[in-house]
């Protein structure tokens, strides 16, 4: 650790500030594009008891990494470091569910546990914090998994229209957008897309 800083006094956020995202930007991931933190899946519930109604805590993964601007790739869950570094492990996997990716990461700023659905040999492993992948090797070990042929690439490449309000589509309504592009890629004639505003 930099200056002789105690790893076990950090809180949950100097872990994410001085240690992964370090780690991350190392490995090639571009913070301006690729990199967003605390990134809203889902409301929190409502929930009802007599006349007093109050909203759960809203789900948000620490951070996910992009390929491109609505292509996630992965999903990295952080932890205070008197954790053991599997502890976000859970909590990712629910998110990358959500997403619909296959790269799961959970750290306590010692290093990283790598949950790959698109290893069939061995899912879950340790990295270190200078081993972190790049945004190509994750992107190739995604393509393979989705199954994109070679030919595919330069259409599902394609950066989305920007129209610079700021405004996203929520992780379901990018899904039907990324999959919509996927078919179209495929040469699909027929595709039916159905999305609220």
């Amino acid at each position: 650790m930099p200056n002789g800083i105690n790893k076990a006094k950090l809180t949950e956020t100097d872990i994410i500030t001085k240690l992964v995202l370090p780690a991350i930007k190392r490995a090639g991931w571009d913070d301006m594009t690729q990199i967003r933190q605390e990134v809203k899946l889902k409301d929190g519930k409502v929930v009802v008891r007599g006349q007093v109604a109050a909203r759960q805590k809203v789900k948000s993964a620490d951070i996910v990494l992009y390929y491109k601007t609505g292509m996630p790739l992965a999903v990295i869950e952080a932890k205070a470091n008197k954790y053991e570094l599997g502890k976000g492990m859970q909590q990712g996997l629910g998110y990358a569910e959500l997403l619909d990716v296959p790269f799961v990461f959970s750290t306590n700023g010692d290093g990283f546990l790598f949950h790959d659905k698109t290893n069939l040999g061995q899912m879950e492993s340790e990295i270190a914090l200078e081993d972190f992948p790049s945004p190509a090797t994750l992107w190739q070990k995604f393509t393979q998994w989705k199954g994109y042929p070679t030919e595919q690439l330069p259409i599902i490449e394609e950066r989305y229209h920007d129209d610079g309000t700021g405004k996203a589509p929520r992780y379901y309504q990018q899904q039907a957008i990324n999959k919509t592009i996927e078919a179209v890629a495929k040469g699909q004639d027929r595709i039916l897309l159905v999305m609220a505003n």
